[in-house]
């Protein structure tokens, strides 16, 4: 059983090159903020003891858009091998963690619909299993999707490290079944924002429930 107390830590992937969207996804403007913004705000408000940043592709222009958590040890690492994917950010990111650190949640810098709520309920689950990962296991209208944030407990992490390209916690889940553990959240998952119609939907959705609060 771990401790209530134990020490988690926030690793934000956000080095991607955004190709599908021609511009730096993680600078659109959302609200008052940018996209990227909205996801670090989700972990300074949960449960989380610190945030690690893995900029790659523009990251003089990212950090200098975004405001760190003042309210958690926050960190930006820089991934000098983006482009080879999204496994060399995990690694960039986990060997920046704490050492304190028994477990790491895996956000996306381009899920901004992420909570901390959400954040909160997926970490508690990883308190409360055996298994070394953890996952929300989406059910909305199409179905159930896995996303994010995924906790990988340490006892794995060099397992991640050894993943190759765009591999992530999946390519583990494939080979270890056993090590999982969902956790049901109903709703639809957040959308990932890879294109410009991906960024509109999210906007309407963000504008229909602001509209929704105020009335």
């Amino acid at each position: 059983m771990r401790q209530a107390d134990s020490f988690l830590s926030a690793i934000v992937l956000a080095a991607g090159a955004s190709v599908r969207m021609g511009r730096p996804k993680q600078l659109l403007t959302l609200g008052d903020r940018c996209l990227l913004q909205h996801v670090l705000d989700a972990v300074e408000t949960s449960r989380l003891n610190e945030l690690v940043l893995v900029l790659g592709c523009r990251m003089d222009e990212i950090r200098a858009a975004v405001r760190l958590p003042a309210g958690l040890a926050a960190r930006v690492v820089v991934n000098p091998d983006y482009a080879r994917g999204q496994s060399s950010s995990l690694r960039s990111g986990l060997q920046a963690a704490n050492p304190r650190s028994v477990a790491a949640g895996i956000l996306l810098g381009d899920q901004p619909q992420i909570t901390a709520a959400l954040i909160d309920r997926v970490a508690d689950a990883f308190l409360a299993a055996a298994t070394p990962i953890v996952r929300p296991m989406y059910t909305g209208v199409t179905g159930r999707v896995p996303g994010h944030p995924v906790f990988l407990a340490r006892e794995i992490w060099p397992a991640v490290g050894r993943l190759a390209g765009d591999e992530g916690a999946r390519a583990l889940i494939a080979t270890h079944p056993e090590w999982l553990t969902d956790v049901a959240v109903a709703g639809d998952a957040p959308a990932d924002i890879d294109t410009a119609d991906d960024y509109e939907r999210v906007v309407d959705i963000m504008r229909g429930e602001k509209i929704r609060a105020l009335s």
